[in-house]
């Protein structure tokens, strides 16, 4: 028979994790800054869109947003509405980011690995926010 975890036990782990992982991504975005040179000049910004780089640092903001509140707080306002904001953005809906990461072969190794922490934490974030009490 299996011990089961309790749902704050859940949450507490889940909040060490998102803080965790915050730390590890601002140092593997300092690690990304050679790469996202090579990528500003072989992905450039066209005239009506944003550049490949100006979508990722959007998603960076706005996952990071909400992992910082609850790094800081335990909680963000207005939660039903960063659950949603959480449950649209996918990365990979992205046209600029999926061609990136699926079509640049073996080049890009940091920024992909970056990528991929970007979602897992985006992730990470939509569940301690379905289990925390103020989203009942």
């Amino acid at each position: 028979m299996s011990e089961s975890i309790t749902k704050a036990e859940k949450t507490t782990i889940l909040r060490n994790s998102i803080s965790h992982l915050l730390e590890e991504l601002t140092v593997d975005y300092q690690n990304t800054r050679q790469e996202r040179k090579e990528i500003a000049v072989q992905y450039p910004p066209s005239d009506e869109q944003f550049s490949l780089l100006e979508e990722l640092e959007l998603l960076t903001v706005t996952i990071r947003g909400y992992a910082s509140q609850i790094q800081a707080q335990g909680r963000i306002k207005n939660e039903s509405e960063a659950i949603q904001a959480l449950q649209e953005i996918s990365i990979f809906e992205f046209a600029k980011i999926y061609q990136f990461y699926f079509n640049s072969e073996n080049q890009f190794g940091q920024i992909k690995y970056y990528i991929r922490m970007l979602d897992y934490l985006r992730l990470l974030t939509l569940e301690y926010l379905r289990l925390s009490p103020n989203t009942l």
